[in-house]
């Protein structure tokens, strides 16, 4: 290759070529633009209960279409920092930001209404009430006209056709009469009610409390695919539970909780579950890379 020369016979640098754009799906320059922005982060989280700590300065980040596991002992911080989160505790400091936007939520009703849904290992569901009626709980609609305007009278047919089709969007094929009274459920489909619910209003992201931890194999396989469905539709999920095998057959990014404190946040892609709860006991540290 040929160098060129300048008048004075001192050689020229060769040009430097432009470093290739990238390209998008289309073969157009996909231009860089900014990390997408968290659904939801919570940023130094502190909370205190007289002289005990319950959070010291928990960072956390969730990410769209994306299962982020929850694990630690008893008395690690899970459920303090959960509750933070949701509106049922206020943190002393730190800040909590929702798509960006600092929030503070005084209640699990403020929550809720931000689209944050949580289903608890209690579940609320009425036993005596049915599929469509606990979808609807606290939430139920009116029939339009006069019967709904002066009476009040519920809309049971259009809650019971839009619950099944709530139903059919995650793929819960073993309830299909939405008029079954709860209290005839298996414990995994109650469950599922109560996801289901969740998916249908949480427009943000859903909280689930150890989902599975009354449930037998089969049922708890169930609700776990249920949450593999949440995130096909990109709803974030955020999961607690003490079963390993169950957090890191679905979890994307797995939160360690200990002392009050953030422990690590591994993968399961690269980290075992053996090595996880070593870190949760404090037998092994996460190496900061």
């Amino acid at each position: 290759m040929s160098t060129s020369v300048s008048s004075g016979g001192e050689p020229l640098a060769a040009p430097t070529a432009p470093a290739p754009a990238s390209l998008d799906a289309a073969g157009g320059a996909a231009a860089a633009g900014p990390p997408p922005v968290p659904v939801l982060e919570a940023r130094g989280l502190v909370k205190t209960f007289g002289h005990v700590i319950g959070l010291r300065g928990v960072d956390l980040t969730l990410n769209r279409g994306e299962v982020l596991g929850i694990i630690g002992d008893n008395g690690a911080g899970k459920s303090t920092l959960i509750k933070c989160l949701t509106g049922a505790l206020q943190p002393d400091r730190g800040e909590i930001l929702l798509e960006g936007r600092q929030v503070s939520f005084r209640s699990p009703l403020d929550s809720r209404q931000h689209g944050i849904e949580t289903v608890y290992q209690t579940l609320a569901v009425s036993p005596a009430l049915d599929i469509a009626a606990n979808m609807f709980l606290g939430r139920e609609r009116v029939s339009k006209g006069p019967l709904g305007l002066l009476f009040r009278k519920l809309d049971k047919r259009g809650m019971r056709a839009e619950a099944r089709q709530q139903m059919a969007r995650l793929g819960i094929t073993t309830l299909q009469d939405m008029s079954q009274r709860v209290e005839t459920l298996s414990g995994g489909q109650r469950q599922a009610v109560a996801v289901a619910r969740a998916a249908a209003f949480g427009s943000k992201l859903i909280v689930l409390d150890e989902p599975t931890a009354a449930l037998g194999v089969r049922e708890s396989e169930q609700v776990l695919e249920l949450i593999r469905e949440l995130r096909r539709q990109q709803l974030p999920v955020i999961l607690i539970s003490h079963n390993m095998p169950h957090v890191f057959s679905v979890c994307d990014r797995v939160h360690i909780q200990r002392l009050g404190a953030c422990a690590g946040v591994v993968s399961p892609a690269t980290t075992s579950a053996e090595e996880a709860v070593a870190i949760m006991t404090g037998a092994k540290q996460l190496v900061a890379q």
